[in-house]
């Protein structure tokens, strides 16, 4: 499998750590912190140079203008996401972005105010939506509340989630999911919950921290509202890296929408007259959700990641990734149930790379022995490890070797 890869050439653009014996690791760790492209350190180097050349010139007459350096990725991040190029922006950090999108799409009323999430959810998620609902004055355990796997389950069913919205649709305004849940590797089926969200009035909105760059995307085509994305993840642009966001194009060109400005989200014929516009003038796309000018060298490894993306293309990574999951899901059948359970669901078309393997007697000690092994995964409590097989850089020999150790200190 890895001899027919067409992929294969892609792991010689990563830089993979070596463990103590001078190796490298069998990094299955994507899913938290991604590999670093090679032609990232050129990406920095480049700014840095323009900096210490150019200074403030570097604005208009760098290599990659930093006046201009958000615009440079609209392209490349609308394919990757599936939306129009005036949906997307990147920008800020995750939460901050949710933050901002929140303070626009969650609108609430008196009788219409609840969040529905689902559950388990990553705890910055829920911090956002809660003091969101306090700034509007809500109780926010009253006014958070969550769709949950059924007793005995370890993921969530999409029709109960239907069937939340059709019960209690009257009351909720916002809907908040992951596209892919961070602990169990679910990937939810946005457009039915997105069709049964909008029957009911409700605004849709996404966290596709593990989804972008994992999964297919078509953001534009499903009707959501927005989303937001971290891209340190298998987005690989390092840690503390830009987000992004999706902003619909019928709400992007809305100048009437409330929002927390910021001069870089003023239109650009203006944004330089300062204090003689005071006026804010959004820009007619996402971007004017921007509130401060871009963080070049954090945006320049996005330059290299991207790039790779946009050639290696979802479609193909896609296919290698269902394969890997895959092999490694029917490898772990093979050792003994009482061992282990993998509770990502089975259907490719439920999950992304990422399989969650729920030990059952000492997973802390199993995950320090994965580590001593070599081999980099991590832990979620209380008793999950989170395995993630990327295509762009992990192979089918990485997969078999995971398993043969696990199955030995099992």
């Amino acid at each position: 499998m890895d001899a027919k890869d067409p992929l294969r050439g892609y792991r010689e653009r990563f830089c993979i750590p070596c463990g103590k014996d001078g190796e490298p690791v069998i990094y299955f760790c994507g899913n938290s912190l991604g590999l670093m492209p090679r032609a990232a350190r050129e990406a920095v180097e480049q700014e840095l140079d323009d900096w210490s050349k150019l200074a403030v010139d570097a604005h208009f007459e760098g290599r990659s203008p930093w006046y201009s350096y958000h615009e440079q990725f609209r392209e490349t991040t609308a394919r990757l996401v599936g939306a129009q190029p005036g949906e997307v922006v990147l920008m800020n950090s995750l939460t901050v972005n949710l933050h901002l999108l929140l303070a626009t799409f969650y609108r609430p009323t008196k009788m219409r105010y609840k969040i529905l999430m689902d559950w388990p959810t990553f705890p910055s998620d829920i911090y956002a939506a809660k003091s969101q609902t306090s700034l509007h004055r809500f109780d926010p355990n009253e006014a958070v509340f969550f769709v949950r796997p059924r007793e005995g389950e370890h993921t969530i069913r999409e029709s109960d989630i239907v069937s939340i919205l059709e019960d209690h649709g009257d009351i909720i305004s916002l809907v908040l999911l992951a596209g892919v849940n961070f602990y169990t590797g679910q990937a939810y089926d946005i457009p039915r919950v997105v069709a049964a969200a909008q029957r009911e009035g409700c605004v849709v909105g996404l966290d596709l921290a593990h989804a972008a760059g994992n999964v297919p995307l078509a953001l534009h085509d499903w009707n959501i509202d927005f989303a937001v994305w971290c891209s340190y993840k298998y987005l690989n642009s390092g840690p503390g890296a830009v987000g992004g966001c999706f902003v619909h194009e019928r709400h992007a060109k809305n100048a009437k929408l409330p929002r927390l400005a910021g001069w870089w989200g003023n239109d650009p014929t203006t944004r330089f007259q300062m204090h003689l516009q005071p006026d804010f003038v959004p820009v007619a796309s996402a971007e004017a959700w921007q509130v401060s000018n871009p963080p070049i060298f954090s945006m320049a490894p996005l330059r290299a990641s991207l790039a790779i993306f946009d050639e290696a293309g979802m479609p193909a990574l896609r296919a290698k990734s269902e394969l890997l999951t895959g092999y490694l899901q029917f490898l772990i059948d093979q050792m003994p149930s009482e061992k282990y359970e993998v509770i990502t669901p089975r259907e490719t078309v439920a999950r992304g790379c990422q399989l969650s393997i729920l030990a059952k007697t000492h997973p802390k000690e199993l995950f320090a022995k994965l580590e001593q092994a070599g081999i980099k995964v991590d832990f979620r409590e209380p008793n999950v490890i989170r395995v993630a097989p990327v295509p762009l850089y992990n192979t089918f020999h990485e997969v078999w070797r995971f398993a043969q150790i696990l199955g030995q200190h099992g």
